[in-house]
C-alpha cells in the first residue's frame, strides 16, 4: 500500500494509463501488477505525486522529481587562433625546416621549447616559440629560453632566462643560446649569495651584483665574435631573466637583463606595464657627460670646435660599440598576481593590440594557472603585423 495514498478497497485490477508520459512521481517499473482500489461510484481522487525526497520504500524514484545538481562553472573563453583586425598572413603551423649540417647537428635549435615547474608559492611557465616570419622561411628560432633550479628546498634559486639574436645575422641563434648559457653558469655559480640577497631585499646588492654577471657574460660575447672573427654587433644578444627562490615565505620576484622586450603583471583583472625604464638625462650638460661648457672654471674662453677628428691614439683601447642601459626590478608579488616576462615578439603585440590582452586576461584569471599546453595556445595567439619569434615566462601567484 502507498504511504501516502488512500488505503486499497477493492480486489486490484491491472493498471491502465492514457497515451502520453508516465506521470511524474512515478516509474513503471515500480507500479508494475499494482493498482490502487476505490469503492463503487466514488470519484476517482486525483494520482498521487511522490515526494522528491526521500523516495517511497519499494519505489523507484523518478529522474524527473530529482533535482539536479548545479555546477558553477567560472567563464572562461576557449582558445583562438588570432586576435586583431583578421588572421595573419602566414600559416598557422610551421612550414619549412630550418637547413641542417650533416657535421654540426648541435647548432639545430626546435621550433618550441616548452617547460614549467612549482615552487613555493609560485608556479612557473615558461615557453620559446619560433616566429609565422621564420617558420615559413625556413629559419631558425632566434630566440633562446632557459629555465634552471640551483640548490634545493627553501634555498633553492629558479632562474629563467630569455635572450634574442640581431636580427639578419646568420649566427643569432647562437649568440642567444651562448648568452643565456653563460647568464646560467654564473647566477649558478653566486645562487647561494643571491638567494640570501633576495630572501633580505637586499636589492642595492642585487642590482650591483647582477649587473656585474651580466657585463661578464655579455663580454664573452663579445670575446667569441672576435675569435670567430665578425664585428660585435653581429653577435649579439638581448638578455633578461627572472630570479625566483625557493622560499615560501618570500615573495619579491627580481628581473634584470638587457634588451627591448616586456615586464607585465596581471593584478585585479588589469594588466600593468612594469617594464624598468631607463632614466632620462635632464639639466645642462656637465664636464664628461655632455658637451664641453662655453668657459673654464678660471673664466678662459673655450675655442670653436671645427669638427676636424681627431686620430686615435695609439695608447688607448679602441672605443667599444654603444652598450645597451642595465635594467633591474625587485618587486613583492602578492596572492593572485600574474607576473609576465617576455622578449619583444610578444611584448610589441601586447602593448599594440588591445584585444589580446582582454583575451589573455580572461584566460589567465583562473584561480589556478593553465596547464602546460593551455599555456603554450595562449602564447601562440597570433595578431596580425606580429610575426617574430615569442618567448615567454609567466609567475602564477597562489
Amino acid at each position: 500500500m502507498p504511504p501516502w495514498g488512500p488505503p486499497p478497497a477493492e480486489p486490484p485490477t491491472p493498471a491502465t494509463f492514457p497515451p502520453g508520459p508516465t506521470p511524474p512521481g512515478f516509474h513503471a517499473e515500480s507500479l508494475r501488477g499494482r493498482t490502487p482500489k476505490e469503492p463503487p461510484g466514488a470519484a476517482v481522487p486525483p494520482r498521487p505525486t511522490a515526494p522528491p525526497h526521500p523516495a517511497p520504500p519499494g519505489a523507484a524514484a523518478s529522474e524527473d522529481a530529482l533535482p539536479e545538481p548545479v555546477l558553477t562553472v567560472p567563464h572562461q573563453p576557449p582558445p583562438v587562433d588570432h586576435v586583431g583586425s583578421g588572421p595573419p598572413t602566414y600559416d598557422a603551423e610551421p612550414t619549412a625546416l630550418p637547413p641542417a649540417d650533416p657535421d654540426d647537428l648541435d647548432d639545430l635549435v626546435a621550433d618550441t621549447v616548452l617547460d614549467g615547474a612549482r615552487y613555493g608559492a609560485s608556479t612557473l611557465r615558461a615557453a620559446s616559440v619560433r616566429g609565422d616570419s621564420a617558420r615559413f622561411r625556413g629559419e631558425p628560432r632566434r630566440d633562446s629560453l632557459l629555465t634552471a633550479r640551483f640548490g634545493a628546498g627553501e634555498h633553492a634559486l629558479v632562474l629563467v632566462a630569455m635572450a634574442t639574436g640581431a636580427r639578419a645575422t646568420p649566427g643569432a641563434h647562437r649568440a642567444a643560446a651562448e648568452a643565456c648559457r653563460w647568464i646560467g653558469r654564473a647566477v649558478g655559480r653566486s645562487h647561494a649569495r643571491l638567494a640570501e640577497d633576495i630572501r633580505a631585499a637586499r636589492r642595492g646588492d642585487l642590482k650591483s651584483g647582477l649587473h656585474r654577471l651580466t657585463d661578464r657574460s655579455l663580454g664573452k660575447l663579445r670575446a667569441s665574435a672576435a675569435e670567430q672573427g665578425i664585428e660585435p654587433e653581429e653577435y649579439t644578444a638581448g638578455l633578461r631573466c627572472l630570479l625566483l627562490t625557493g622560499d615560501p615565505e618570500c615573495r619579491t620576484r627580481v628581473f634584470f637583463g638587457v634588451g627591448d622586450g616586456g615586464l607585465f603583471r596581471l593584478r585585479d583583472g588589469e594588466w600593468q606595464d612594469i617594464e624598468p625604464r631607463v632614466a632620462e638625462t635632464t639639466g645642462e650638460a656637465v664636464v664628461g657627460f655632455g658637451s664641453l661648457p662655453h668657459e673654464t672654471p678660471e673664466g678662459d674662453r673655450l675655442t670653436m670646435d671645427l669638427g676636424i677628428t681627431t686620430p686615435l691614439s695609439p695608447y688607448e683601447p679602441a672605443p667599444e660599440p654603444p652598450r645597451e642601459p642595465f635594467r633591474f626590478r625587485a618587486s613583492v608579488a602578492r596572492p593572485g598576481d600574474t607576473l609576465l616576462l617576455c622578449t619583444g615578439g610578444l611584448a610589441e603585440p601586447l602593448r599594440g593590440e588591445p584585444q589580446l590582452c582582454e583575451h589573455l586576461t580572461e584566460r589567465w584569471s583562473a584561480a589556478e594557472p593553465p596547464g602546460l599546453a593551455a599555456f603554450l595556445a595562449d602564447t601562440q595567439v597570433r595578431v596580425k603585423g606580429y610575426a617574430d619569434d615569442r618567448t615567454v615566462a609567466a609567475v602564477w601567484e597562489a
